[in-house]
């Protein structure tokens, strides 16, 4: 039997089944599932499996540790979206850890800047200005005027929709 399907039958039941937990705890997104859906608490023996994964570390932080889990965030640290939707959800605020990673996606440095710290992300600046979409919104609802001068500059060379969109709300 697959982790899969041994949580499926638990759930199906609704009671927690002892001798499918091996099984189950094999896999750390059913194992979330199970913690969540069926023991409806904390699952220690899963645990350990769970942490390997970002996203399933996650959802296992919010919902059922309902705060830090500091076992599992080295591995959410390796994922952008995860790091950034565990700062605002869970630390609610700054996250270092996260930070390296977040600082190299646009999109997820924007709503870090704007969700999280609610000011500007320098370490994302980079990431951001290569990105006129994102820069435009960035200059909008973060810096609420004028990108910095590098931000701006590259804005200007981009020379698109969001370009004039951009200089229309800097006049």
């Amino acid at each position: 039997m697959t982790p899969k399907e041994a949580y499926y039958k638990a759930k199906e039941l609704g009671v927690r089944m002892p001798e499918l937990e091996p099984t189950i705890s094999k896999d750390a997104c059913y194992s979330y599932r199970y913690a969540k859906h069926v023991i409806k608490g904390k699952w220690e023996l899963a645990e350990p499996a769970i942490s390997k994964d970002a996203q399933c570390s996650y959802y296992y932080a919010r919902n059922i540790i309902k705060g830090r889990w500091e076992l599992a965030e080295p591995t959410i640290s390796k994922d952008a979206q995860s790091s950034f939707i565990y700062a605002r959800d869970v630390i609610k605020g700054r996250w270092e850890l996260g930070e390296p990673l977040i600082s190299k996606d646009a999109e997820y440095s924007y709503f870090y800047a704007r969700d999280v710290i609610k000011g500007r992300f320098i370490l994302g600046e980079a990431a951001i200005s290569k990105d006129a979409y994102w820069s435009y919104w960035y200059a909008l609802y973060v810096i609420k005027g004028r990108l910095p001068d590098f931000m701006h500059n590259q804005m200007i060379l981009e020379n698109n929709e969001y370009t004039k969109e951009y200089i229309e709300f800097i006049k």
